[in-house]
């Protein structure tokens, strides 16, 4: 099944201290790449994040991000450490006759270590959390991205099936191609002053022949179509394999423009090269 690599997913769930929310984005990427972005409580669970994001996506440039939202209770309640405040406002006064102008930040204070006090934090049910709101962002991902591997699987097939006409047309006109390019030669041979020795004719028709011959050309399109087909099926991650497919596809179509000697096959290049290169970009976004 394709799977297309750009895609967006979230989800969230609530807990003791807030909203636990996951936000997954990806783009297409050579192979797996991970940036996530924690909160300090969850930062221990970064290595099996990623062991469990590498077991759903095999390829793509994903953000990964897990917020904490304090909401209710939670958002309005400041706890402050009492005893610790008494011992610093005794402090600043024995130390104020020293340091006159001596002023206390009142931001500055909250974040001092101690002073407030934050809520009994259960971290093995908070990091358990976190890791339930990932799946279920990460179903959400892989369901997106086969959505959008579903409409990539029929443009591809569309293209694929504009090949294999364009071949069969060319295969079709090889045998008038190849008459008219006797009977040029003929024709050339019939204006020179002295006839021609048949037998030379013969060597030269077969050389002229053999350099526009495209029929291992066509039958390797042929062939790269057939395996086209047979890897859209595949269960797997096929981009890779799709990736270096459209190589070979472009080199065939470069080849057959090259041996062209007629305009219906020079057009025909053109249209398996726009025809190659509209899947190849198409290609490049699949996971």
């Amino acid at each position: 099944m394709l799977r297309s690599m750009t895609a967006y997913a979230s989800a969230e769930c609530a807990t003791p201290l807030g909203v636990l929310s996951c936000e997954l984005r990806s783009v297409n990427h050579r192979y797996l790449e991970l940036s996530p972005r924690l909160p300090e409580e969850l930062r221990a669970i970064e290595s099996v994040l990623r062991e469990r994001v590498a077991t759903r996506l095999t390829r793509g440039k994903v953000d990964v991000g897990l917020r904490l939202r304090a909401q209710g209770d939670a958002a309005g309640r400041l706890e402050l450490n009492e005893a610790l405040l008494g011992q610093l406002a005794d402090a600043a006064l024995r130390l104020r006759a020293h340091f006159p102008s001596l002023a206390t930040d009142f931001v500055a204070l909250m974040e001092f270590e101690g002073v407030r006090v934050k809520p009994e934090l259960d971290q093995a049910a908070l990091q358990q959390a976190a890791l339930d709101v990932l799946e279920r962002a990460l179903d959400d991902m892989v369901a997106t991205r086969s959505r959008e591997g579903e409409r990539l699987g029929v443009s591809l097939a569309e293209r694929l099936d504009g090949i294999e006409r364009t071949v069969l047309q060319v295969r079709g006109w090889m045998p008038e191609i190849r008459a008219a390019l006797r009977a040029r030669l003929e024709q050339r041979l019939a204006d020179l002053r002295q006839p021609a020795d048949p037998g030379r004719l013969e060597q030269e028709l077969v050389l002229q022949i053999s350099r526009i011959d495209v029929d291992e050309e066509l039958d390797r399109l042929a062939a790269h179509v057939a395996e086209a087909r047979r890897i859209l099926r595949l269960p797997d991650a096929v981009g890779r394999r799709l990736d270096f497919l459209m190589q070979e596809f472009n080199r065939e179509a470069n080849t057959l423009a090259s041996k062209s000697v007629d305009q219906r096959t020079t057009q025909a290049a053109v249209e398996l090269k726009v025809l190659i290169e509209q899947m190849r970009e198409q290609v490049q976004n699949i996971e």
